[in-house]
This record gives C-alpha cells, sequence and structure tokens, in this order.
C-alpha cells in the first residue's frame, strides 16, 4: 500500500500543481508540502482534510482506507450509503447482506 506521502504527491501531480502551489492554496510554505510527501511529517487531521478538498479526493484514500481516490465523490453512491445507514438496523443488515452476496456473484463470474 503507498503511504501517506506517495498519495499526497500523485494527487498533488495528478491536478498538475506544484508543491508552491498547494502550499499557497492551504496558506502554509511549500517545505511543509515536500516533507509531506517524504512521510518526515505528519500532517494533522484539519490540514489531511484541507489537502483533500484541494486536491479533490478524499481523507479516506490519503490516508490509506480507500484504494480508490474519488469513491465517495459519487453523488448517486453516497445518496444510497446515506439511505441505507437511515434505515432500522434489521433493514440495513438484510440490505448489506444481499449487497455482499451480489458483489461476491461478480466477483466470481469475472474469475
Amino acid at each position: 500500500m503507498a503511504s501517506f506521502g506517495k498519495k499526497l504527491r500523485e494527487c498533488r501531480e495528478n491536478k498538475s500543481l506544484s508543491q508552491s502551489e498547494v502550499a499557497k492554496l492551504l496558506g502554509t510554505n511549500h517545505s511543509i508540502i515536500g516533507k509531506y510527501e517524504r512521510d518526515e511529517v505528519k500532517p494533522t487531521i484539519d490540514v489531511v482534510k484541507k489537502l483533500a478538498d484541494t486536491l479533490d479526493t478524499t481523507v479516506g484514500y490519503l490516508l490509506g482506507e480507500s484504494q480508490d481516490q474519488n469513491i465517495l465523490k459519487d453523488p448517486s453512491m453516497l445518496k444510497r450509503l446515506n439511505d441505507i445507514i437511515s434505515f432500522p438496523s434489521e433493514d440495513r443488515e438484510h440490505i448489506l447482506y444481499t449487497l455482499d452476496a451480489l458483489i461476491k456473484n461478480v466477483k466470481l463470474k469475472s474469475l
């Protein structure tokens, strides 16, 4: 799994931004962005949130919780997840059980 710094650099380069440009957008010095990218310094969660917003990705992606930097940027997926989380526990469990079965079926077909 890629480190925070590697993911940060990847996202920054995908947006065609320099370290200085990201630093300016965050109101900090470019040298700290370099330290983040080299994994010499770990940012606070507030800074990670600002970086994610600036680089149009998610905190989860930067922190390694997701392999897809846009997974929670899809409005239709977010709406579905918000709907599911609002349901009563028993209904939520049934939906997730069914969803897990469908996902497993699709994965098995692709083997």
